[in-house]
């Protein structure tokens, strides 16, 4: 299964919308260099949303584009949610990571949620460890790769 990134998208603070960037220098067992959710002590390194999934927030009516549900990179042409635990990705020429979780719980209900009275991030997101790193940008290719058992 192949795709390609569409968007990839940093914030410097937590529970905030990130904004695209030209380029994001990602760090194994860390995340993205200058975005607030990476760490070593983190299993939530790097989050991936589909455009697929931001496509059916806007045919709700809302104005929203990549980034605006906090994910780190935008991604078009795989099924994210239908990958399971532990499977690898690579993105661009080097990054590779590990789906580590799938969704996520929302404690407070983000500004999305409030303008649609639904968020695809929690249902739609998936989050991976890196595992080696590199740079990333918008047009590379995401490749999910064979299960290796």
């Amino acid at each position: 299964m192949a795709g390609s990134v569409i968007s990839v998208n940093t914030s410097e603070k937590k529970g905030m919308r990130k904004k695209p960037v030209p380029e994001i220098s990602v760090s194994a067992d860390f995340g993205i260099q200058g975005d607030a959710h990476a760490s070593s002590d983190w299993h939530r390194q790097v989050s991936l949303l589909a455009l697929e999934s931001i496509k059916k927030m806007q045919e709700k009516g809302l104005d929203v584009h990549p980034g605006d549900f906090a994910e780190n990179i935008t991604t078009e042409g795989i099924d994210l949610v239908a990958l399971p635990l532990g499977t690898h990705v690579s993105i661009g020429a080097t990054v590779l990571g590990e789906v580590s979780q799938i969704g996520k719980e929302c404690h407070t209900r983000c500004a999305i949620y409030y303008q649609a009275g639904d968020c695809v991030m929690p249902k739609e997101g998936i989050f991976i460890k890196v595992l080696r790193g590199g740079t990333v940008k918008a047009g590379d290719p995401v490749e999910v790769l064979p299960d290796r058992s």
